[in-house]
């Protein structure tokens, strides 16, 4: 077993009895609900830290997820002889019905896979459409004015295309083990017999600000219209059975049958308000595959991430293309000349990010990535004070014709790390944006928002957004699932958490924590958080590094004290050994043999 690690915080609990835990989890959840504050401010689920945790050692396999049940299931699956992709698949389906605030098959996702036997990656874009009726003015008032976020969210008009079952299917398709409708039956089983409403569902719930259409929602709430009560049995039959349809038909069903009948008569119905999505928008959708951007670390590693329509992937290798210019490791971990540098680091990918990305095609993002332009981006940090304006950098060959206007995106989004007991990886983000998406419920599962992913505003100073709607278009991202070889070419890490545009900073924390310091695994993501965001330095309340507010704000930074709900699930492979780390924040489970 790998050494004990943390929770990084002044004040934790030990280890104690199960249920002096859930006591003390349920406080700090419905203590939490209030998430709603200005959209840079927006933390995502309910915050539920404190818990002590360490690694889990495996030797054949290993899942990070962030329930429980799902985790169990998951390893099930591997037990069996199913592989990455096969446990995949009954997570999600686990996590639509016991954790419906983050993800579900109305919604979207990115799977990563390394596959042992070719020694090839590969991923699965599964990210939401705009429907082809969508056009740039969508979300602008009779003023001209972008709407006001909440005033869209809950509209049909905020739901793109669900790409999660396509892709699922196609990773099976192409790498399944086991059959597609065994996969179901776990999640199936679930829905009948019921679960206990969770805390962490209880909070969420009462984070809602809006319902769109609460007599579908019922399944979560009582008779006066308020969230069950924690512990309260939930049955979604509804769910069940829908399952029970894309398990012994597949997608068809979802895609061109009854299903895809019911998404668009609820959308047309659901209000003074129709939807754009249509019966074709679904029969049209297509998942796509292709190869990650990867790029080399220090020499010795190298990280594979998502493209675009992810702006994780180059966001995180062009931090780490920066900071390989300095001798990181001189600076203890998390002491104020560390987080200063991994900030202003972060700031000048961001800026460029911001600029530069979007739903593109033909986007050459090595350029992004050269190091020569890498060290010329180095060459502005001042290691005694804080940019106060981050531009972007200048590459002819990508100056664009339009503009980056940042979007809302918003965190309520999963998590899930698997290696299987023959050598392959799957790290997969999967989100339906918003918590509960558009709170449109459809057969049992919530559609997405991930409309609103997208800028309201099309034009800027009479340049055009980039990330502007256009029909079948995909928002940009920063679901960042990410995997990492050593100089040999072998998997040692696979990661990646939610928590909308902070996901890049979360999956850096892991990465430096474990390939420049060699931390443990669990060590490296219950160290605090810190997040560099809109020219603010977050720091993670009630951690050690609050101690560092007034050391940051010397060196020019604008320090904010705030609770930050990363839920980062990650694996790492050492010595032919598997050690799992799940993110205690929202009471992760790693589970391995």
């Amino acid at each position: 077993m790998k050494k004990k690690a943390g929770f990084y915080h002044q004040n934790y609990l030990e280890p104690m009895k199960l249920n002096l835990i859930k006591l003390v989890i349920f406080f700090l959840l419905t203590s939490c609900v209030n998430q709603y504050k200005n959209n840079d401010e927006w933390v995502g689920d309910a915050y539920s830290g404190f818990a002590q945790y360490q690694s889990v050692l495996g030797k054949k396999y290993m899942i990070a997820t962030s329930e429980k049940i799902a985790s169990e299931v998951g390893a099930e699956i591997l037990k069996k002889g199913g592989n990455a992709v096969d446990s995949a698949i009954a997570v999600q389906m686990i996590l639509n019905v016991i954790e419906p605030h983050s993800s579900g098959i109305g919604g979207g996702l990115f799977l990563v896979y390394y596959d042992h036997k070719t020694k090839k990656t590969i991923y699965f874009n599964g990210r939401e459409t705009s429907p082809a009726k969508s056009y740039p003015e969508l979300f602008l008032d009779k003023n001209g004015k972008p709407k006001n976020f909440y005033d869209v969210v809950t509209t049909p008009l905020s739901v793109a295309t669900p790409g999660a079952l396509y892709a699922l299917k196609q990773a099976h398709q192409k790498y399944g083990k086991m059959k597609w409708s065994e996969l179901f039956l776990p999640a199936i089983k679930i829905a009948k017999e019921g679960f206990k409403m969770s805390p962490k569902i209880y909070a969420n719930l009462k984070n809602i600000k809006h319902l769109s259409n609460a007599e579908d929602l019922k399944v979560y709430f009582d008779q006066n219209n308020q969230p069950k009560k924690i512990g309260t049995i939930i049955y979604n039959f509804k769910l069940a059975e829908t399952f029970e349809k894309i398990a012994k038909n597949g997608i068809k069903v979802f895609y061109e049958g009854k299903i895809a009948n019911n998404i668009e008569s609820t959308l047309q119905n659901s209000g003074e308000i129709k939807g754009l999505l249509t019966k074709n928008d679904l029969k049209n959708y297509r998942s796509k595959t292709g190869n990650l951007l990867c790029q080399k670390y220090r020499q010795k590693y190298k990280i594979c991430s998502m493209p675009l329509p992810s702006s994780g992937g180059v966001t995180i290798l062009q931090t780490l293309g920066i900071l390989e210019n300095f001798d990181l490791t001189k600076y203890p971990i998390n002491s104020s000349k560390y987080i200063h540098l991994v900030a202003e680091a972060t700031k000048l990918a961001y800026a460029d990010r911001n600029f530069y990305l979007g739903d593109i095609k033909n986007m050459k993002l090595e350029k992004l990535l050269e190091k020569k332009y890498l060290k010329q981006r180095a060459d502005l940090i001042n290691l005694s004070q804080a940019n106060a304006q981050v531009k972007n950098g200048e590459i002819p060959e990508l100056m664009p014709q339009e503009i980056y206007q940042a979007n809302f995106e918003k965190p309520s989004t999963t998590h899930i790390s698997i290696v299987d007991k023959y050598g392959n990886g799957v790290a997969m983000t999967s989100s339906i944006e918003l918590q509960f998406g558009s709170t449109i419920m459809v057969d049992g599962f919530l559609l997405n928002n991930q409309m609103t992913d997208f800028a309201f505003q099309p034009k800027i100073d009479g340049k055009m957004v980039a990330n502007r709607i256009e029909p079948n278009k995909q928002p940009l991202s920063s679901m960042s699932p990410t995997l990492v070889f050593d100089e040999n070419n072998k998997l040692i890490l696979v990661l990646g958490s939610p928590n909308g545009p902070r996901i890049i900073q979360h999956v850096l924390k892991v990465l430096i924590a474990c390939l420049d310091y060699k931390m443990d695994v669990q060590e490296a993501i219950s160290l605090p958080n810190f997040i560099a965001l809109n020219n603010k330095l977050e720091l993670e309340k009630n951690s050690e590094i609050i101690n560092l507010k007034k050391p940051l704000q010397n060196l020019g930074h604008f320090v904010k004290i705030i609770d930050i709900t990363s839920a980062i699930q990650a694996i790492k492979i050492e010595n032919n050994k598997i050690y799992g780390g799940a993110d205690p924040r929202r009471q992760g489970v790693a589970k391995g043999n």
